[in-house]
């Protein structure tokens, strides 16, 4: 069997999605910056990033079922060359200092629909690029490219704003494109698929979230990991706040933000290896109890640095239990309803993300610092807990699930997605 570095369809997707989340990530610091420049006000800022994940969870379920309508490929084709127009006319206006908030709001709209409907795009067309064997190793190094777009392209993003409040932006279009261009080379498998009505699509909106709530173990994941997504993002908002409020350099604060995608590199590195000797219930839960068992240590230590190495060490576990998960239902999901699928795990993750803020905020405004990490642990500890004695994920372990036992006589594993 071809390996992965060798598949070249595969190579091509990950290197330009790639690029496009590196200049992605960019923008998503150059924005509120530019804002702020706008405006100078800090509340205008946070309202557009508020717009950008409103835009994608509102879109989030037509988007997945829209996907699971079109040809794939096409889709995230069009999505990049939309998002390079977009973000190419906003480079155009500062160039000629006519950008007021009203076109980033307007710009941020458009690249939150790209994004709503390429994600979903690219998960639902992996298994067709990938032999099922190796679809696992293609989630970890899926979830790895993710982690160094986002380290990268933070980092590039905040340098270039102050060289050029443009600048961000034109790199942004840049990958986008290099991005359209790689997808043009792209081999995927045609799909049959039956002509649907118009009239028909909120039914089929409707058959995606039947189709998750149907699935014992992607149910019971879903909530899980929708929880714990929510008190990890509190917590980490959280020490950001702390260290914050000690004094601890900006520069330091973002080192110690940055290793969190540090210890998700690692992690996913070693994803493949751990998703083959970890059942599938261990893989799950045991991101769980390390959360849960980290999140106390930071009573314990310096904000700074070594909050960051605690940030790294409650990442590293996660890549392994998304791959369990995500192989798993990949393999489980019908192809016409993949993109579904993804939407819908896609947007119950978005709520998790933008309420966990809002929760760490109101525990830094109303509880001492002592006593808001100890909240965020007994949270992660009840879901842990939980997660542990669910008889659903507890016989997730045991089942013949789409991919095999998770060991075969060679040694490989087949598997499924994690928190």
């Amino acid at each position: 069997m071809t390996s992965l570095s060798r598949n070249r369809d595969y190579r091509l997707l990950w290197v330009g999605q790639a690029l496009s989340e590196a200049g992605s990530s960019a923008s998503i610091i150059a924005l509120p910056l530019l804002v702020l420049t706008l405006t100078d006000s800090a509340a205008a800022s946070g309202l557009v990033l508020g717009v950008a994940a409103a835009t994608q969870l509102v879109v989030g379920l037509p988007a997945g079922a829209l996907v699971d309508r079109w040809n794939r490929r096409t889709v995230m084709l069009v999505c990049e060359a939309v998002q390079a127009l977009a973000v190419g006319l906003l480079v155009l206006g500062l160039w000629w200092h006519v950008v007021e908030v009203v076109h980033v709001v307007l710009v941020v709209i458009v690249l939150g629909v790209c994004r709503a409907m390429s994600e979903p795009a690219e998960e639902a067309a992996l298994p067709a690029i990938v032999p099922e064997q190796q679809l696992s190793d293609a989630v970890a190094m899926n979830a790895a490219r993710g982690y160094l777009g986002q380290l990268s392209g933070t980092a590039l993003g905040g340098v270039l704003f102050g060289l050029g409040r443009w600048l961000p932006f034109a790199v942004e279009a840049v990958t986008h494109l290099a991005t359209f261009l790689s997808l043009l080379f792209i081999r995927v498998p045609a799909r049959q698929r039956e002509p649907a009505p118009v009239s028909r699509f909120h039914r089929e909106i409707g058959e995606g979230l039947r189709w998750v709530w149907k699935q014992p173990v992607v149910r019971v994941v879903a909530f899980c990991a929708v929880g714990l997504n929510l008190f990890f993002q509190a917590f980490y908002l959280l020490m950001i706040a702390i260290a914050h409020q000690k004094g601890v350099s900006a520069g330091q604060i973002g080192v110690m933000a940055a290793m969190l995608g540090a210890g998700g590199i690692l992690g996913s590195l070693a994803a493949p290896w751990l998703h083959r000797v970890l059942r599938p219930h261990r893989a799950i839960v045991g991101v769980f109890w390390a959360i849960t068992a980290l999140i106390p240590v930071a009573l314990f230590v310096e904000p700074g640095i070594q909050t960051g190495f605690l940030f790294a060490a409650a990442a590293f576990l996660a890549p392994t239990a998304n791959t369990t998960i995500t192989t798993y239902q990949l393999l489980l999901t019908p192809d016409e309803l993949r993109g579904r699928l993804s939407s819908v795990m896609g947007v119950a993750l978005g709520v998790a993300a933008v309420s966990g803020p809002a929760v760490g905020g109101l525990l830094v405004e109303f509880l001492t610092p002592a006593q808001a990490i100890l909240t965020c642990a007994a949270g992660a500890g009840l879901l842990t807990l939980y997660a542990t004695a669910n008889p659903t994920l507890r016989r997730f372990s045991r089942q013949e699930d789409p991919v095999g036992s998770g060991r075969d006589g060679s040694g490989s594993s087949r598997g499924g997605r994690g928190p």
